[in-house]
This record gives structure tokens, C-alpha cells and sequence, in this order.
């Protein structure tokens, strides 16, 4: 698709990085300094994309009738990713169940990802035009550097959550 916007290009980009970062860390092995560095890169770049993602995207596209419901749809599922971060980031590194934790995220944030630009994304191009784009773009820039500047590891096991 030629005409592609731009900001979900950008989008595309950033979900061919985090699933490298997911890759990566499936390669590590314990709690090793390896495993632990990529984990953190991976919990600020989920954190600082969707973040920015929702201000960027899905703040004008839930304004489009059409998209609405896939735009609310989307916005649970990175909660429920965000949760699901945090309660790894609460698990020991080094046992079965970090790992088993592990395999669950990258299911869900994969599908959530191909979800996305499969089906949402080309119902979100026809929502955005050149102006709008390119004030996506912006946005999205911005807000990710700052987002990902802030972004934190916490953990905050999945039960403790529901409270």
C-alpha cells in the first residue's frame, strides 16, 4: 500500500522493533543481566507506544463512528499488556513461571500487534487524510520520547492487581 500514512508506518516500525526485543528475550536464559536489560528496553517501549499510540491515533479515531468500537477494543487490550508487564516484572527472572508469563505476553502482544495492522489500520487509513497525518506523526513523536522517558518497570503481581 503506497499510500500508507505515515503515522502507522511509524506504528509498524515500532512493532517490527518489540517483536526483535520479544525474540531477544525468548533467547535469554535465568536471571541474567541479558534478560533483565531487554525486559526493561521492552517494558519502556510498550509502555512509551501505546501511550503515545492512544494520543496520537486512537484519540481521533475514536471520534470516527466507523472505528470506534475496534479503536476501544484496542485500547483494553493495551491495558491488559500493561498488566501483564507489570506482573512479570513482579516474577523471579529465574524461575518456570517468569518464562511461562513470558510466552503469554508475546502471544497476546503479538496478536494484538498483527490485530492491528491487519484489521485496523486499514480502516484507520481511510480516516486519515495528509494534514492529519502528518499532525499524527507529530504527536506521536513527541509523546513517545516523553512517555519513554518516563516509563517504569513496575512490578505488580497480576493478583495484587485486581484488588
Amino acid at each position: 500500500m503506497t499510500d500508507q500514512p505515515q503515522v502507522l508506518e511509524h506504528l509498524r516500525n515500532d512493532h517490527d522493533r518489540q517483536r526483535k526485543l520479544l525474540d531477544d528475550i525468548a533467547q535469554t536464559t535465568g536471571d541474567s543481566e541479558r534478560r533483565r536489560e531487554l525486559f526493561i528496553q521492552l517494558t519502556k517501549e510498550l509502555k512509551s507506544h501505546a501511550a503515545a499510540e492512544e494520543q496520537a491515533v486512537y484519540s481521533e479515531m475514536l471520534a470516527e463512528p466507523e472505528v470506534t468500537e475496534e479503536t476501544r477494543h484496542s485500547v483494553a487490550e493495551h491495558h491488559e499488556i500493561d498488566e501483564m508487564l507489570n506482573d512479570l516484572a513482579a516474577t523471579d527472572m529465574s524461575s518456570p513461571g517468569w518464562l511461562q508469563k513470558f510466552k503469554q505476553l508475546d502471544e497476546r502482544y503479538r496478536h494484538h500487534i498483527t490485530e492491528e495492522e491487519d484489521d485496523h489500520f486499514p480502516d484507520f487509513a481511510e480516516k486519515i487524510d495528509g494534514a492529519r497525518d502528518k499532525e499524527m506523526v507529530k504527536v506521536f513523536e513527541e509523546r513517545k520520547a516523553v512517555e519513554k522517558d518516563e516509563a517504569e518497570v513496575t512490578p505488580e503481581a497480576a493478583e495484587d492487581a485486581k484488588e
